[in-house]
Protein backbone atom coordinates (compact mmCIF):
# COMPACT_ATOMS: atom_id res chain seq x y z
CA UNK A 1 0.00 0.00 0.00
CA UNK A 2 1.28 3.71 -0.87
CA UNK A 3 0.16 6.27 0.84
CA UNK A 4 1.13 10.78 0.66
CA UNK A 5 3.28 11.20 3.31
CA UNK A 6 2.36 14.86 4.34
CA UNK A 7 6.53 15.28 6.55
CA UNK A 8 8.00 13.94 3.20
CA UNK A 9 5.29 15.13 0.46
CA UNK A 10 5.20 12.12 -1.49
CA UNK A 11 3.25 8.98 -2.05
CA UNK A 12 5.49 6.60 -0.70
CA UNK A 13 5.46 2.17 0.71
CA UNK A 14 4.04 1.97 3.81
CA UNK A 15 6.06 0.06 5.52
CA UNK A 16 5.14 -1.72 8.69
CA UNK A 17 5.41 -4.82 11.01
CA UNK A 18 2.45 -7.22 10.98
CA UNK A 19 0.55 -4.90 13.72
CA UNK A 20 -0.16 -1.28 12.16
CA UNK A 21 -0.48 0.95 14.59
CA UNK A 22 -2.94 4.05 13.85
CA UNK A 23 -3.85 7.34 15.65
CA UNK A 24 -6.75 9.87 14.00
CA UNK A 25 -7.49 12.36 16.21
CA UNK A 26 -10.57 12.81 17.73
CA UNK A 27 -13.42 15.62 18.20
CA UNK A 28 -13.64 17.78 20.81
CA UNK A 29 -17.56 17.71 21.48
CA UNK A 30 -18.54 20.56 22.12
CA UNK A 31 -20.81 20.36 19.84
CA UNK A 32 -22.31 17.66 16.87
CA UNK A 33 -19.83 16.18 14.51
CA UNK A 34 -20.36 17.40 11.09
CA UNK A 35 -19.66 15.62 7.74
CA UNK A 36 -15.83 16.64 7.67
CA UNK A 37 -15.18 14.63 10.74
CA UNK A 38 -17.60 11.78 9.11
CA UNK A 39 -14.50 12.31 5.66
CA UNK A 40 -11.64 12.10 8.12
CA UNK A 41 -12.59 9.68 10.35
CA UNK A 42 -14.04 7.36 6.77
CA UNK A 43 -10.33 7.81 5.10
CA UNK A 44 -8.65 6.05 8.46
CA UNK A 45 -11.29 2.96 8.24
CA UNK A 46 -10.92 2.14 5.20
CA UNK A 47 -7.20 2.24 5.03
CA UNK A 48 -7.62 -0.27 8.23
CA UNK A 49 -10.11 -2.32 6.12
CA UNK A 50 -7.54 -2.71 3.10
CA UNK A 51 -4.75 -3.79 5.71
CA UNK A 52 -6.71 -6.23 7.29
CA UNK A 53 -8.01 -7.55 4.23
CA UNK A 54 -4.00 -7.88 3.35
CA UNK A 55 -3.62 -9.90 6.65
CA UNK A 56 -2.51 -7.26 8.91
CA UNK A 57 -3.21 -6.61 12.32
CA UNK A 58 -4.41 -2.80 12.57
CA UNK A 59 -5.06 -1.11 16.35
CA UNK A 60 -6.50 2.53 15.66
CA UNK A 61 -6.88 4.86 18.27
CA UNK A 62 -8.91 7.91 18.19
CA UNK A 63 -9.16 10.00 21.05
CA UNK A 64 -11.28 12.46 22.90
CA UNK A 65 -10.44 15.78 23.75
CA UNK A 66 -12.67 16.04 26.88
CA UNK A 67 -10.83 19.05 28.35
CA UNK A 68 -9.76 22.03 26.24
CA UNK A 69 -10.50 25.85 25.75
CA UNK A 70 -13.87 25.31 23.36
CA UNK A 71 -15.64 22.60 25.51
CA UNK A 72 -14.77 24.73 28.84
CA UNK A 73 -16.16 27.56 26.82
CA UNK A 74 -19.48 26.09 25.64
CA UNK A 75 -20.26 24.37 28.70
CA UNK A 76 -20.07 27.65 30.59
CA UNK A 77 -21.90 29.11 28.11
CA UNK A 78 -25.24 26.65 28.43
CA UNK A 79 -24.67 26.31 32.53
CA UNK A 80 -23.65 22.67 32.76
CA UNK A 81 -20.70 20.92 33.61
CA UNK A 82 -18.00 19.89 30.91
CA UNK A 83 -18.11 16.29 31.39
CA UNK A 84 -22.02 15.93 30.66
CA UNK A 85 -21.54 17.94 27.81
CA UNK A 86 -19.07 15.57 26.38
CA UNK A 87 -21.01 12.87 27.28
CA UNK A 88 -23.94 14.38 25.30
CA UNK A 89 -21.98 15.18 22.47
CA UNK A 90 -20.07 11.81 22.16
CA UNK A 91 -23.22 9.73 21.99
CA UNK A 92 -24.26 11.52 19.01
CA UNK A 93 -20.94 10.90 17.41
CA UNK A 94 -21.18 7.73 18.09
CA UNK A 95 -24.19 6.89 16.41
CA UNK A 96 -23.17 8.43 13.62
CA UNK A 97 -20.14 6.94 12.85
CA UNK A 98 -22.38 3.86 13.86
CA UNK A 99 -24.86 4.83 11.09
CA UNK A 100 -22.13 5.14 8.34
CA UNK A 101 -20.69 1.73 9.26
CA UNK A 102 -16.94 2.42 11.09
CA UNK A 103 -14.94 -0.68 12.27
CA UNK A 104 -14.80 0.33 16.12
CA UNK A 105 -11.55 2.05 17.54
CA UNK A 106 -8.92 -0.35 19.36
CA UNK A 107 -9.38 2.31 21.66
CA UNK A 108 -10.83 5.64 22.60
CA UNK A 109 -9.45 7.54 25.04
CA UNK A 110 -10.24 10.60 26.97
CA UNK A 111 -7.98 13.22 27.73
CA UNK A 112 -8.99 13.79 31.59
CA UNK A 113 -8.18 10.05 31.56
CA UNK A 114 -4.16 10.42 30.20
CA UNK A 115 -3.27 13.36 33.64
CA UNK A 116 -0.26 11.09 34.78
CA UNK A 117 1.11 10.62 31.31
CA UNK A 118 0.89 14.32 30.61
CA UNK A 119 2.45 15.27 33.56
CA UNK A 120 5.17 12.77 33.17
CA UNK A 121 5.85 13.81 29.79
CA UNK A 122 5.74 17.58 30.98
CA UNK A 123 8.84 16.35 33.73
CA UNK A 124 10.50 14.93 30.70
CA UNK A 125 10.10 17.94 28.78
CA UNK A 126 11.91 19.83 31.57
CA UNK A 127 14.65 17.54 32.04
CA UNK A 128 15.69 17.48 28.49
CA UNK A 129 15.76 21.14 29.04
CA UNK A 130 12.66 21.96 26.26
CA UNK A 131 10.13 23.71 28.71
CA UNK A 132 9.40 26.65 30.97
CA UNK A 133 7.19 27.97 33.58
CA UNK A 134 6.08 31.72 34.47
CA UNK A 135 3.64 32.06 36.45
CA UNK A 136 1.79 28.58 36.55
CA UNK A 137 2.34 28.29 32.57
CA UNK A 138 4.24 25.87 31.08
CA UNK A 139 5.64 25.79 27.66
CA UNK A 140 7.64 24.34 24.97
CA UNK A 141 10.74 26.26 23.73
CA UNK A 142 10.45 26.08 20.03
CA UNK A 143 13.99 27.18 20.02
CA UNK A 144 15.18 24.01 21.45
CA UNK A 145 13.58 21.90 18.57
CA UNK A 146 15.06 23.30 15.04
CA UNK A 147 12.59 20.63 12.97
CA UNK A 148 9.44 22.40 14.05
CA UNK A 149 7.27 22.60 10.83
CA UNK A 150 8.96 19.23 9.71
CA UNK A 151 5.05 18.23 9.02
CA UNK A 152 3.42 21.07 7.67
CA UNK A 153 6.45 22.88 5.91
CA UNK A 154 5.14 26.20 7.14
CA UNK A 155 7.30 29.08 7.26
CA UNK A 156 7.72 30.76 10.48
CA UNK A 157 5.35 33.40 9.22
CA UNK A 158 2.48 31.40 8.32
CA UNK A 159 3.11 29.33 11.83
CA UNK A 160 2.34 32.29 13.65
CA UNK A 161 -0.90 33.33 11.64
CA UNK A 162 -1.92 29.63 12.35
CA UNK A 163 -1.50 29.58 15.61
CA UNK A 164 -3.36 32.69 16.27
CA UNK A 165 -5.90 31.22 14.19
CA UNK A 166 -6.09 28.17 16.38
CA UNK A 167 -5.90 29.54 19.84
CA UNK A 168 -2.16 29.77 20.53
CA UNK A 169 -1.67 32.39 21.19
CA UNK A 170 1.44 33.69 19.72
CA UNK A 171 1.18 37.24 21.80
CA UNK A 172 1.19 35.96 25.21
CA UNK A 173 3.91 38.06 26.95
CA UNK A 174 4.91 35.47 29.23
CA UNK A 175 6.80 33.57 26.40
CA UNK A 176 10.13 33.60 25.47
CA UNK A 177 9.13 33.23 21.68
CA UNK A 178 5.51 34.01 20.22
CA UNK A 179 6.06 29.90 18.90
CA UNK A 180 5.93 29.10 22.30
CA UNK A 181 3.33 26.44 22.89
CA UNK A 182 1.39 25.57 25.98
CA UNK A 183 2.12 22.21 28.03
CA UNK A 184 -0.14 22.88 31.17
CA UNK A 185 -1.87 26.07 32.41
CA UNK A 186 -3.84 27.58 35.24
CA UNK A 187 -7.62 26.88 35.97
CA UNK A 188 -10.00 29.48 36.12
CA UNK A 189 -12.12 29.11 38.96
CA UNK A 190 -15.17 27.51 37.45
CA UNK A 191 -12.40 25.35 35.44
CA UNK A 192 -12.19 21.50 35.88
CA UNK A 193 -8.04 21.80 37.62
CA UNK A 194 -5.64 19.14 38.49
CA UNK A 195 -1.87 19.56 41.08
CA UNK A 196 1.24 19.46 39.76
CA UNK A 197 3.98 20.87 40.63
CA UNK A 198 3.52 24.34 39.25
CA UNK A 199 0.12 24.75 40.27
CA UNK A 200 -3.41 23.33 39.99
CA UNK A 201 -4.20 23.35 36.03
CA UNK A 202 -5.01 21.88 33.06
CA UNK A 203 -2.95 20.45 29.97
CA UNK A 204 -2.35 22.47 26.81
CA UNK A 205 -3.67 20.57 23.17
CA UNK A 206 -0.94 19.25 22.03
CA UNK A 207 0.56 17.55 24.70
CA UNK A 208 -2.70 15.65 25.42
CA UNK A 209 -2.56 13.68 22.23
CA UNK A 210 1.26 12.93 22.61
CA UNK A 211 0.48 11.17 26.03
CA UNK A 212 -2.23 9.29 24.86
CA UNK A 213 -0.71 8.13 21.44
CA UNK A 214 2.24 6.89 23.28
CA UNK A 215 0.72 5.35 26.10
CA UNK A 216 -1.87 3.34 24.08
CA UNK A 217 0.57 2.40 20.90
CA UNK A 218 4.00 3.13 21.41
CA UNK A 219 6.64 5.49 21.17
CA UNK A 220 6.59 5.58 17.18
CA UNK A 221 3.48 5.22 15.55
CA UNK A 222 3.27 3.75 12.00
CA UNK A 223 0.35 6.48 10.91
CA UNK A 224 -1.26 9.40 12.20
CA UNK A 225 -2.93 12.32 11.20
CA UNK A 226 -6.33 13.89 10.68
CA UNK A 227 -7.58 16.96 9.18
CA UNK A 228 -5.19 18.69 6.53
CA UNK A 229 -5.99 21.68 9.42
CA UNK A 230 -4.69 20.24 12.02
CA UNK A 231 -0.84 19.83 10.44
CA UNK A 232 0.15 23.02 11.95
CA UNK A 233 -0.08 23.58 15.14
CA UNK A 234 -1.23 20.45 16.31
CA UNK A 235 0.58 18.25 14.72
CA UNK A 236 3.87 19.78 14.29
CA UNK A 237 3.51 20.65 17.77
CA UNK A 238 3.01 16.76 18.73
CA UNK A 239 5.87 15.78 16.92
CA UNK A 240 8.09 18.47 18.57
CA UNK A 241 7.64 17.39 22.14
CA UNK A 242 7.19 13.64 21.45
CA UNK A 243 10.40 13.28 19.51
CA UNK A 244 12.57 15.63 22.26
CA UNK A 245 11.02 12.97 24.92
CA UNK A 246 12.13 9.51 22.95
CA UNK A 247 14.71 10.17 20.60
CA UNK A 248 12.97 8.76 17.60
CA UNK A 249 10.43 9.59 15.05
CA UNK A 250 7.16 9.82 16.33
CA UNK A 251 5.50 8.83 12.99
CA UNK A 252 6.32 7.35 9.86
CA UNK A 253 3.73 8.34 7.96
CA UNK A 254 1.89 12.00 8.40
CA UNK A 255 -1.92 11.03 6.52
CA UNK A 256 -4.11 14.37 6.38
CA UNK A 257 -7.11 14.87 4.96
CA UNK A 258 -8.80 17.59 3.04
CA UNK A 259 -11.23 19.39 4.36
CA UNK A 260 -15.08 19.64 3.10
CA UNK A 261 -16.85 22.60 2.43
CA UNK A 262 -20.61 23.81 1.95
CA UNK A 263 -21.36 26.83 -0.27
CA UNK A 264 -17.35 27.81 -0.75
CA UNK A 265 -16.68 27.66 2.48
CA UNK A 266 -14.65 25.28 4.74
CA UNK A 267 -17.78 23.65 6.99
CA UNK A 268 -16.89 24.13 10.79
CA UNK A 269 -18.87 24.66 13.75
CA UNK A 270 -17.84 27.93 14.03
CA UNK A 271 -19.29 29.07 11.16
CA UNK A 272 -22.67 27.02 11.80
CA UNK A 273 -22.48 25.96 7.94
CA UNK A 274 -22.56 22.25 8.85
CA UNK A 275 -24.09 18.92 7.29
CA UNK A 276 -24.69 15.67 9.75
CA UNK A 277 -24.66 12.20 9.09
CA UNK A 278 -27.60 11.71 10.75
CA UNK A 279 -29.27 13.97 8.59
CA UNK A 280 -28.55 12.55 5.55
CA UNK A 281 -29.10 9.47 6.64
CA UNK A 282 -32.67 10.90 6.92
CA UNK A 283 -32.62 11.47 3.13
CA UNK A 284 -31.60 7.88 2.26
CA UNK A 285 -29.97 4.84 3.48
CA UNK A 286 -26.87 5.39 5.66
CA UNK A 287 -24.91 3.15 3.01
CA UNK A 288 -25.60 6.04 0.76
CA UNK A 289 -24.00 8.40 2.73
CA UNK A 290 -21.41 6.62 2.96
CA UNK A 291 -20.47 5.43 -0.81
CA UNK A 292 -21.14 9.51 -1.10
CA UNK A 293 -18.29 10.36 1.01
CA UNK A 294 -16.03 7.71 -1.08
CA UNK A 295 -16.97 8.82 -4.13
CA UNK A 296 -13.93 11.97 -2.88
CA UNK A 297 -10.38 11.06 -3.13
CA UNK A 298 -8.94 11.97 0.60
CA UNK A 299 -6.46 13.86 0.30
CA UNK A 300 -8.11 16.80 -1.77
CA UNK A 301 -10.75 19.49 -0.24
CA UNK A 302 -14.24 19.31 -1.54
CA UNK A 303 -17.75 20.71 -1.48
CA UNK A 304 -20.89 18.84 -0.42
CA UNK A 305 -23.84 19.10 -2.74
CA UNK A 306 -26.82 17.77 -2.42
CA UNK A 307 -26.98 15.84 -5.64
CA UNK A 308 -23.77 13.76 -3.93
CA UNK A 309 -26.30 12.02 -2.00
CA UNK A 310 -28.80 11.14 -4.90
CA UNK A 311 -25.78 9.69 -7.06
CA UNK A 312 -24.94 7.37 -4.51
CA UNK A 313 -28.29 6.27 -4.03
CA UNK A 314 -28.75 5.49 -7.47
CA UNK A 315 -24.92 3.54 -7.38
CA UNK A 316 -25.85 1.17 -4.52
CA UNK A 317 -29.42 0.12 -6.93
CA UNK A 318 -26.91 -1.21 -9.57
CA UNK A 319 -24.70 -2.75 -7.76
CA UNK A 320 -27.86 -4.94 -5.85
CA UNK A 321 -28.73 -5.42 -9.56
CA UNK A 322 -25.92 -7.80 -9.60
CA UNK A 323 -26.12 -9.62 -6.08
CA UNK A 324 -27.88 -12.89 -7.95
CA UNK A 325 -25.14 -13.10 -10.61
CA UNK A 326 -22.82 -15.74 -10.72
CA UNK A 327 -20.13 -14.05 -11.95
CA UNK A 328 -16.80 -12.79 -9.81
CA UNK A 329 -14.63 -11.56 -12.55
CA UNK A 330 -11.77 -9.81 -11.04
CA UNK A 331 -13.20 -6.70 -9.79
CA UNK A 332 -12.04 -7.47 -5.94
CA UNK A 333 -8.36 -7.27 -7.21
CA UNK A 334 -8.68 -3.95 -9.33
CA UNK A 335 -10.24 -2.62 -5.87
CA UNK A 336 -7.06 -3.59 -3.67
CA UNK A 337 -5.28 -1.68 -6.56
CA UNK A 338 -6.64 1.57 -6.67
CA UNK A 339 -6.83 1.62 -2.90
CA UNK A 340 -3.27 0.37 -2.59
CA UNK A 341 -2.82 3.42 -5.21
CA UNK A 342 -3.01 6.27 -2.25
CA UNK A 343 -6.56 4.92 -1.34
CA UNK A 344 -7.98 6.01 -4.85
CA UNK A 345 -11.28 5.43 -3.22
CA UNK A 346 -13.21 7.19 -6.74
CA UNK A 347 -11.25 4.38 -8.90
CA UNK A 348 -12.01 1.75 -6.93
CA UNK A 349 -15.81 2.85 -6.96
CA UNK A 350 -15.23 3.29 -10.90
CA UNK A 351 -13.66 -0.25 -11.05
CA UNK A 352 -16.86 -1.43 -9.44
CA UNK A 353 -19.26 0.62 -11.72
CA UNK A 354 -17.73 -0.94 -14.56
CA UNK A 355 -17.83 -5.03 -13.23
CA UNK A 356 -21.65 -3.93 -12.11
CA UNK A 357 -22.41 -2.67 -15.67
CA UNK A 358 -20.67 -6.00 -17.22
CA UNK A 359 -23.34 -8.20 -15.01
CA UNK A 360 -20.57 -9.50 -12.28
CA UNK A 361 -21.53 -10.05 -8.48
CA UNK A 362 -20.13 -6.78 -7.04
CA UNK A 363 -21.09 -7.67 -3.64
CA UNK A 364 -17.61 -8.97 -2.32
CA UNK A 365 -15.59 -5.76 -3.40
CA UNK A 366 -17.93 -3.17 -2.18
CA UNK A 367 -18.30 -4.95 1.21
CA UNK A 368 -14.05 -4.26 1.25
CA UNK A 369 -15.08 -0.87 1.03
CA UNK A 370 -17.82 -0.91 4.13
CA UNK A 371 -20.68 -1.51 2.03
CA UNK A 372 -23.25 -4.27 2.57
CA UNK A 373 -25.27 -4.91 -0.62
Amino acid sequence: MRLFDSARAEVLPLQTGPIVTMYSCGITPYDAAHLGHAFVYLSFDVVQRRLRDAGFETRCVRNVTDVDDDILKKARSLGVNYLDLAAREMAKFDRDMQLINLLPMYAEPRATGAIPEILTMIGQLFAAGSAYEVDGWVYFEAATFPRLGQVSHADRASMLRLAAEHGGNPDDPRKRDPLDFVLWQPSLDDEPAWESRWGAGRPGWHIECSALAMRDLGPSLDIHGGGRDLAYPHHDCEAAQSETVTGRPFVSHWMHIGLVGLDGTKMSKSLGNLVFVSDLAEQSEPAAVRLALLDQHYRYDWEWRGELLAKAQSRLSTWRSTALSGRQGNVIDDVRAALDDDLNTPAALAAIDAAAHNGFNVAPAATLLGITL
